[in-house]
């Protein structure tokens, strides 16, 4: 914003310069954009992609499930996880936690942890002003927060990409924003011997993974993910059980 005021400026004072100046802002630009299509780093804010070194010596890995809860594919998968006492995070839309209060309570009482995810999901999140993106991760944060009783603690965007304007509004809410150490593509990948492939390859204590509870491949991938973190002796916890008396601190992609 400096930036562009300063150009203003300066083409007041000398109109001549303007090739420089539209080549600077431009620049800044590109810069931004480049940030933003970075979902795992770190340029416009804080940004946790793998768990604290005390949750790596305890070998923890954390299961992130995205865009929920869905009425038919989340009570499943909390099955799942239930089955081989394992714990996640879900990222759940406000709106969708509105309409399935319930089942948004059911996931806390299991065990797991409900965090942010904007209230609506929309796709042009990472375009928002500044006040349609506060409206966007308060509402969010007072719905789920009314609804399961606890504040969210960590926010995630909408497929990952960040508003340059994102980390004061988090800041101002005492909100972390994780990202993942890999994913599955499960959103709009069908194939699940390719998805727990992207998962698994190269798996290890600290890794944060991201799925979607409202993919119903995720079914198939899940079971088969689960048994080979068990045989790796992994353990999933949430993201609240990794973090216990940790400060949420980036840690950089490797």
């Amino acid at each position: 914003m400096a930036l562009h005021a300063s150009a203003a400026v300066v083409l007041v004072a000398s109109p001549w310069e303007w090739v420089w100046v539209t080549a600077v802002v431009a620049t800044n630009q590109l810069l931004l954009i480049a940030a933003i299509l970075s979902p795992r780093g770190s340029f416009l804010g804080r940004n946790v992609v793998r768990l604290p070194e005390s949750a790596v010596r305890r070998g923890e890995i954390s299961l992130t499930f995205d865009d929920g809860p869905d009425p038919q594919l989340t009570p499943r998968v909390l099955d799942l996880l239930d089955r081989h006492q394992a714990k996640a995070s879900f990222f759940c839309v406000g709106e969708r936690a509105a309409a399935c209060p319930e089942l948004t309570r059911e996931i806390v009482r299991r065990g797991h942890s409900v965090e942010n995810h904007s209230y609506r999901h929309r796709h042009s999140f990472a375009l928002m002003g500044l006040s349609s993106l506060r409206r966007e991760v308060c509402t969010a944060q007072e719905t789920l927060a009314a609804i399961t009783g606890r504040p969210p603690a960590f926010f995630r965007a909408p497929a990952g990409f960040r508003s340059p304007f994102l980390e004061p509004i988090l800041a101002a809410l005492g909100l972390c924003y994780v990202s993942w150490t890999r994913r599955g593509f499960d959103a709009t990948g069908k194939d699940p011997g390719r998805i727990l492939g992207r998962l698994t390859q190269g798996l290890a204590a600290g890794d944060v993974l991201l799925m979607h509870d409202s993919a119903p491949v995720v079914l198939d991938v899940l079971p088969e993910l689960l048994m080979r973190t068990e045989a790796l002796g992994l353990r999933p916890v949430s993201l609240v059980t990794a973090f216990a008396g940790q400060p949420t601190e980036p840690v950089s992609a490797a």
